[in-house]
């Protein structure tokens, strides 16, 4: 299933934000963020889910009851569903994990953390994942959430961004450094050897 991103999508952002700023004011922005975890994972785990949700055919009706019912099957909070209706209502529904993705990220930014993507070449231990939370934490100055992909082109090593920073700590970025370095050698060399 793909999302846009929400850095990109407008829309996502400004019901997520308002979204985060009605929950803050009924105090329910840990619950409604456990809401927003759950619903993710239903729509990922569900195809059907997902052809009732991106369909552009399915009426407006269609997709208000099957949100509405959902919501009600996974005891979400009252203002949970009434925000899912309001979406449906607005035919924003298939935009649901672009504005999730604004809502974490909305919700990271109020609590002053900072969110890092970390690509590797295999999965992280529970255990690896929290010492680079702590390291990166200590380096940030603040606290920092991971988002963690394994990426199989980078035969190990990893790459970490936060905001505009990158640290490419890859095998595969090192070969490309030292490929790099020996054909510039091999070329300094040529030239010497043709003087």
């Amino acid at each position: 299933m793909s999302s846009q991103s929400s850095k990109s999508n407008p829309v996502a952002n400004r019901y997520a934000s308002a979204f985060v700023d009605m929950a803050g004011d009924a105090k329910l922005l840990d619950k409604i963020e456990q809401d927003m975890r759950d619903l993710f994972a239903m729509i990922e785990g569900s195809p059907d889910l997902q052809r009732v949700i991106f369909n552009p055919l399915a009426s407006r009706e269609q997709q208000l009851n099957v949100i509405v019912a959902l919501a009600d099957k996974a005891k979400f909070q009252k203002l949970t569903r009434s925000f899912l209706g309001v979406l449906a209502q607005n035919r924003r529904l298939p935009q649901v994990t672009a504005v999730i993705t604004a809502i974490f990220a909305e919700l990271s930014r109020r609590r002053g953390e900072i969110a890092a993507q970390v690509q590797t070449a295999h999965a992280l231990s529970p255990a690896q994942t929290a010492s680079l939370q702590a390291e990166l934490a200590k380096a940030m100055g603040s606290h920092v959430t991971l988002n963690v992909e394994v990426n199989k082109d980078l035969i190990g090593g990893m790459v970490v961004t936060v905001g505009s920073r990158m640290i490419d700590d890859s095998v595969r970025t090192k070969l490309e450094k030292l490929k790099r370095a020996m054909n510039s050698n091999e070329n300094v060399q040529a030239k010497g050897a043709t003087s």
